[in-house]
């Protein structure tokens, strides 16, 4: 920074590390870029550790690049921005400390950080939004395919962006004439499988500084680190990561993309491309990380086949531009539905893997470790049992808030409130997303070394989860037991005896009064 002066003040938000943002084509003179880590966003949630080293180190790494690619720009850590309370407080300070006669911002994807910016009041200064320019749809198009309190259906809406974007297309029609292949992407690892899994690619990013700055200032952490990163943070890494998933892990990405497995010591990931923080940080375009799996799966002679890029396909282009619309058509009402009238807490182990259920054990200890964990992990594991044992949206929020790496509100809040806990009452999905421990042991091998039995439902040993989905069942007939989907569920469990039922009741209660010591 070479100014004391400057006549227009532009503001980049951690989650906006767009290179290719039509602000940066050309330099301008007399404009200051303003980067930095705010006390604000380390308390709104508890942040895993990793989560909070990836956003400063990405955010550093990125002020880095443009001060030298030409742009004047001033990194503000944790140590400058101690004594501002809000962002509106910084804003307002470096604006009136560089006689700034224009402050502009790109539009916040969180609806929190968006009404801040909107309420900022700088009196003469001029105040421009910009599109942050990364998301296939524009926020101005979102409500053409979204309403509010409504159901849409994401297939339907798949299929509409697959044409317009002309994504694995062929005169307007699927590639094989076939639009989705999830049936095809339900496999369970076996443990020849395991073998063949290459091991995650990994980073060795320096993040002592950053540690050092959490600790001085007493930021409260979840979660597992060390003084090196492995998570990308550069756009560099994020290529090298997108080029790894598409040689190595592409190949038999949608064939395992649901399973689950304990032995995961050096290939947590397993097949799955791990770009989700890049992504959601605007490091790497959604179009792009398409383009690049369309043109392998193009390229390698059969090597890939469509089931396994369309499954990767559909997560990006389809699930993470429906949930994002589905959270603005909704907002803010959509952040305090409860339909299903969930009270409870959350148990501890939820914040130290310590249970004996293996399932939770693996899933819950891997978020510690690495701030990840896949979607099936996420919704069928953890979130099935916040949904069956009743716990408050708002404690599975939170949670899902700070202990992903990749979790912005946006993308968390829909598939933790609606998705995983049904608590939006079926705007995202048509019925609850929940099982018992049958649908674990079909995809993982999580039941084998477990300390309870999934084959039994009201022994002292038996799976918790399979008395609990019954109890969650049957407390919500009155809602459920119309449902089509699911009404084959309830005429089997009438079949049962009273007091076969009852048995199974008296388990789930067991379990929901001493959940603390499963």
């Amino acid at each position: 920074m070479t100014q004391t002066h400057y006549k227009e003040i532009r503001l980049i938000l951690g989650d906006q590390l767009n290179a290719n943002h039509s602000w940066f084509k050309t330099k301008q003179e007399n404009v200051l870029y303003i980067i930095a880590e705010l006390h604000q966003e380390m308390h709104y949630t508890k942040h895993h550790i990793q989560k909070i080293q990836c956003f400063f180190a990405a955010m550093e790494r990125f002020a880095s690049a443009l001060s030298q690619a030409g742009h004047e720009v001033l990194h503000l850590t944790l140590d400058d921005t101690q004594s501002f309370d809000s962002l509106a407080n910084l804003i307002k300070y470096y604006v009136q400390h560089f006689n700034a006669q224009r402050f502009s911002y790109q539009l916040a994807d969180e609806f929190r950080l968006r009404e801040q910016m909107s309420s900022l009041d700088l009196g003469d200064v001029a105040v421009s939004g910009y599109d942050s320019e990364h998301f296939m749809l524009g926020f101005e198009e979102l409500s053409d395919y979204f309403q509010a309190d409504k159901h849409h259906t994401m297939e339907q809406f798949y299929r509409k962006m697959r044409k317009r974007f002309n994504v694995l297309m062929d005169n307007g029609k699927p590639l094989s004439e076939q639009w989705n292949f999830d049936k095809d992407n339900r496999n369970k690892l076996k443990p020849q499988d395991i073998e063949l899994v290459p091991p995650p690619l990994c980073f060795e990013n320096d993040v002592s500084a950053i540690n050092d700055r959490i600790e001085r200032h007493q930021i409260t952490t979840i979660g597992n680190s060390g003084d090196t990163l492995l998570w990308p943070v550069t756009r560099k890494q994020a290529l090298q990561l997108l080029d790894h998933f598409c040689a190595h892990l592409l190949p038999l990405f949608g064939t395992f993309q649901d399973a689950m497995t304990c032995q995961t010591d050096s290939k947590w990931s397993l097949y799955h491309s791990r770009l989700s923080f890049v992504l959601n940080a605007k490091i790497l375009h959604p179009l792009q990380v398409i383009n690049a799996a369309v043109e392998a799966y193009h390229e390698s002679n059969g090597g890939i086949t469509l089931a396994q890029v369309e499954g990767f396909v559909r997560q990006i282009l389809g699930w993470r531009e429906y949930v994002r619309g589905i959270y603005w058509a909704n907002m803010p009402n959509y952040a305090t539905r409860n339909t299903l009238h969930a009270q409870r807490s959350l148990p501890a182990f939820f914040w130290n893997a310590k249970t004996k259920m293996k399932c939770l054990e693996q899933a819950i200890g891997q978020s510690l470790d690495y701030g990840y964990a896949h979607h099936i992990q996420r919704l069928m594991i953890t979130g099935n049992f916040c949904l069956l044992l009743g716990v408050h949206p708002d404690e599975v929020d939170a949670w899902y808030l700070g202990i992903y790496v990749d979790a912005i509100e946006w993308v968390e809040m829909p598939n933790t409130r609606g998705m995983s806990q049904f608590a939006d009452g079926g705007i995202i999905a048509t019925k609850p997303y929940c099982g018992g421990g049958n649908y674990v042991n079909k995809m993982s091998d999580y039941c084998k070394n477990c300390h309870y039995k999934v084959s039994e439902k009201t022994s002292p040993s038996s799976c918790p989860m399979n008395s609990l989905y019954w109890h969650f069942m049957d407390r919500h007939r009155d809602k459920f037991g119309n449902n089509h989907r699911i009404g084959m569920i309830y005429r089997n469990w009438d079949k049962q005896s009273d007091e076969a039922r009852q048995a199974v009741l008296d388990r789930a209660q067991w379990c929901i009064d001493n959940v603390e010591s499963l």
